[in-house]
């Protein structure tokens, strides 16, 4: 997993790095968890991004927290997280120690990329009763998400639909905020010239946009996270796109990409929308309740790129295919997963 090298160099000395690579039948498994261990019913979901291996005996696992509804579970200290590893001689996975292992748990929105991108609903309804609402709750949006100070890990683009085929770019994908706000400061009325609604569209159209920054992140090396955020105040009218092909390009996306959604008003299709927005959905009963709506959703979409953590260790196992398990434990919740690794050819000396 070429990916992963990044995290490695980036975290270890480059002297002590043989890349082994991740066994090609790698798992990523929370239904699997050993009744030994006695774990409660799950209310936190781990998801694992990458796992590595390194020589003399380095294991690095990238994963991500949410809970149970998809909310991201951001700023979890070490001592959130037990780690368990499995060997061919281990009858239920035992405990590592922090002492003998050099484990450690750390939150990395330093060493991946974050981009969102936020997509409008301009058709007619829009632009004749709530646009102003609109663009006021856009940038309030836009500040929660955006660092004040421009980061390359942060970035974040704007598009906008309404009943033609395309999906309208209305900013690029950029580290400014103030150049997003000014872009959304420039929508007028007159912005679109199609009176119907192509959200089935939009909803295709954003996913290859977000898949395609993932795949560019991947080959450079670059681990990264996409977020769609689709606002609309009704249901799409278009029919460029039927529902289930919409609903199947969320359900079959990357991983790596949250999916979010803002209706507006009592003419959207409530359940549609949570369907599309399977991380999280949000509703407004009239315009002036929309900045409260959109800031309900950025502060999940800003937690985002806090909920990745990097766990890497030394193992004690010197050979074969072992089974490592990472428990999340918040409060009263608590999750795991398991995933496993080759350690053959580990020896000593690894720090």
């Amino acid at each position: 997993m070429k990916l992963f090298k990044t995290i490695v160099s980036f975290l270890c000395v480059t002297s002590l790095l043989v890349a082994c690579g991740s066994s090609d039948d790698d798992y990523n498994d929370s239904a699997e968890i050993p009744n030994c261990l006695g774990f409660e019913e799950a209310t936190l979901k781990l998801t694992i991004q990458d796992t590595y291996e390194t020589l003399p005996g380095k294991v690095s696992v990238f994963f991500k927290v949410n809970d149970t509804e998809g909310n991201a579970v951001p700023n979890l200290q070490a001592s959130n997280f037990n780690i368990f590893e499995q060997g061919t001689n281990d009858d239920c996975p035992r405990a590592i120690s922090p002492s003998e292992s050099n484990g450690i748990i750390s939150p990395n929105t330093q060493i991946f990329n974050t981009n969102t991108l936020l997509v409008l609903d301009l058709s007619n309804s829009v632009l004749s009763a709530s646009l102003e609402e609109l663009k006021a709750a856009s940038v309030s949006f836009i500040d929660e998400v955006m660092p004040e100070v421009a980061d390359e890990q942060y970035k974040m683009a704007i598009y906008w639909f309404d009943g033609e085929e395309q999906l309208h770019e209305l900013n690029p994908l950029t580290t400014n905020r103030e150049e997003l706000k000014m872009a959304v400061d420039g929508i007028t009325t007159d912005i679109s010239n199609d009176l119907s609604t192509n959200l089935y569209g939009a909803v295709v159209n954003s996913t290859k946009i977000a898949t395609d920054i993932l795949n560019e992140n991947e080959g450079n090396d670059v681990l990264a996270a996409s977020s769609i955020v689709i606002f609309t105040d009704g249901t799409d009218q278009a029919a460029r796109v039927d529902e289930g092909t919409a609903l199947s390009t969320v359900e079959n996306a990357n991983d790596n990409i949250s999916f979010f959604t803002i209706g507006l008003g009592d003419e959207i299709d409530e359940d549609v929308l949570q369907r599309i927005g399977k991380t999280a959905s949000a509703f407004a009963s009239n315009k002036d309740e929309l900045e409260d709506t959109f800031e309900e959703i950025s502060d999940n979409v800003a937690g985002q790129a806090k909920s990745y953590y990097l766990f890497e260790y030394c193992s004690p196992k010197r050979s074969g295919v072992n089974d490592l398990i990472i428990q999340a434990v918040q409060g009263q919740n608590q999750g795991a997963i398991r995933t496993k690794f080759d350690a053959t050819g580990f020896t000593g000396g690894c720090k």
